[in-house]
């Protein structure tokens, strides 16, 4: 009987002992590991897309805000330019007026005199966080 024959009687065949040295792990336990690297590659991509959402997100309420704010500096500065008489019309319907023209409705307008008018506004259009506001004062200088 050949080396070859006697290794197959005794079950060391090529199919049960395949890439087998003395001292490796048998191929069953490398078995249960098989998939891992995809599982943690997925894994690791559902990790960056959920940060990206979220850094988007942010960014697009930091957006908002500065549009809004944008909305009531606009808003204050035509309503006190009317309070002072360089503009004609009523202070808070200019500033509803302009407002309007930056995609913002006038929530608030007080003018609490000395051609000073402090405004407030929202805009239309909001985001997943919410509706952004702007609140201006605006005035002569002092």
């Amino acid at each position: 009987m050949t080396r070859r024959a006697s290794n197959m009687e005794q079950g060391e065949g090529e199919e049960q002992g395949q890439g087998q040295e003395r001292g490796q792990m048998p191929a069953r336990g490398r078995l249960s590991e098989r998939g891992s690297g995809t599982i943690l590659a997925a894994g690791l991509g559902l990790l960056v897309i959920g940060l990206l959402s979220a850094a988007l997100l942010l960014a697009q309420a930091a957006v908002q805000a500065q549009r809004a704010a944008a909305a009531a500096d606009l808003a204050a500065l035509a309503a006190a330019d009317a309070a002072r008489g360089l503009t004609p019309g009523d202070p808070c319907t200019v500033a509803a007026e302009t407002a309007a023209q930056n995609n913002a409705t006038l929530t608030s307008c007080q003018l609490p005199g000395g051609g000073i008018a402090e405004v407030r506004t929202r805009l239309l259009q909001g985001s997943v966080a919410g509706t952004a506001t702007g609140h201006s004062r605006a005035g002569p200088p002092p």
